[in-house]
């Protein structure tokens, strides 16, 4: 059967600074590039075929590290791009909150909200990222692996819509992709299914926070 992993790229400062990115074209911090070197260790035992990413540059970086162990050649895609986020984009979630009161409870209600005024819907997101999906799979030969790297909210949005699942209730149940952390779709006889969420190699820090008991 033919398998789809769907991967977030590394860590960047403003994952860290908490900044919205949306299509700003950010590079990977260090701890970001150690993360793809780990992600692309696990990743390269699991005989992919097809390496697409999106064409935004911390995207792109995470998948040349997978490329450099595999061989594969990294086929850029802009359909597999972020969330426009408009006039968001370099503002961090205090500031969004404070000018954009009403869309920030207009998306607390589930309401499916062009962000930033001049940005996109998810909606938006799921139609493109999933058009770039079937061409991938289209030419994915019988029991092919194809990895494709993308970002946060528009991994949760193409797996939503490859499945079926209702977006704002999916975001309640999953919690997002973490950085350089992916998920795997597996193709039935009555169609994909959603068969890992959220798997990856922890940070060290992570282990750390993991190991520490509560106080």
């Amino acid at each position: 059967m033919r398998r789809v992993i769907v991967w977030r790229h590394g860590e960047t400062e403003h994952n860290a600074g908490g900044i919205f990115q949306g299509q700003l074209d950010t590079e990977l911090s260090d701890r970001g590039r150690a993360q793809a070197e780990r992600a692309a260790c696990a990743l390269a035992e699991r005989g992919a075929t097809r390496l697409v990413a999106s064409d935004l540059t911390r995207a792109r970086q995470t998948a040349d590290v997978l490329a450099a162990r595999t061989g594969l050649s990294v086929e850029p895609e802009p359909r597999l791009r972020e969330i426009h986020v408009g006039r968001w984009q370099g503002l961090t979630h205090a500031e969004v909150l404070a000018a954009y009161p009403e869309a920030q409870q207009a998306l607390e209600r589930g309401e499916d909200v062009v962000r930033g005024e001049t940005g996109e819907r998810v909606a938006d997101v799921a139609t493109r990222a999933r058009a770039a999906f079937e061409d991938v799979v289209d030419d994915l030969p019988e029991d092919g692996v194809a990895v494709l790297a993308s970002h946060g909210l528009a991994t949760r949005a193409l797996v939503c819509a490859v499945v079926g699942l209702d977006f704002q209730q999916a975001s309640r149940a999953l919690v997002g992709l973490r950085n350089c952390h992916w998920a795997e779709l597996v193709e039935h006889r009555t169609g994909w299914r959603l068969e890992a969420w959220n798997v990856g190699v922890p940070d060290t820090e992570e282990i750390g926070t993991i190991a520490s008991p509560v106080p």
